[in-house]
């Protein structure tokens, strides 16, 4: 876990310092595009990824055949999957733009940390649902999930990119 914590931290900071390489370069390829329009492909996007974690979450749910006693157990897990709102939301270029570099690596740890305790809040919310299952609904469960982390590349529930 260390170890990933350091390369993440690495990852920002070569981002934060970076970054001041792609302010001086040209134009990104969305400057142009008005900001209404960049919005609302955010939104779009925002929505179809809820749409694409729901009907997941309803598979999941499906493929389980959890009994009347274990329903609790899969409200308190599905409720615990569902994004945080700050979560999404990548930093404000403009704004680490002018932040110094120490203020935007300082801006980079403090969504690690944000990050951290979001993965640490899922984990124990499956392992707490896990605990509910019986032994052939954990082996649904472990394959459903390790063919849904393959299909994410690894990176989880929610598959959020920030860098």
């Amino acid at each position: 876990m260390k170890a990933i914590r350091t390369s993440l931290i690495a990852a920002g900071l070569a981002l934060a310092l970076g970054s001041t390489t792609f302010a001086q370069s040209g134009p990104m390829a969305g400057a142009s595009m008005p900001q209404a329009r960049q919005e609302h492909m955010r939104e779009h996007k925002h929505e179809h990824m809820a749409e694409r974690h729901a009907k997941h979450l309803a598979e999941l749910k499906t493929k389980l055949k959890l009994d009347a006693t274990q329903e609790s157990a899969w409200k308190a897990f599905a409720d615990a999957m569902q994004p945080s709102a700050g979560m999404a939301a990548r930093p404000d270029r403009a704004a680490m733009e002018k932040l110094s570099t120490p203020e935007r690596i300082d801006q980079m740890q403090a969504l690690h940390a944000q990050h951290d305790a979001e993965m640490k809040r899922h984990g124990d919310a499956t392992k707490a649902f896990y605990a509910s299952l019986n032994a052939e609904q954990k082996k649904t469960f472990d394959a459903e999930t390790a063919r849904f982390m393959a299909r994410s590349g690894g990176r989880g529930m929610h598959s959020h990119r920030h860098f």
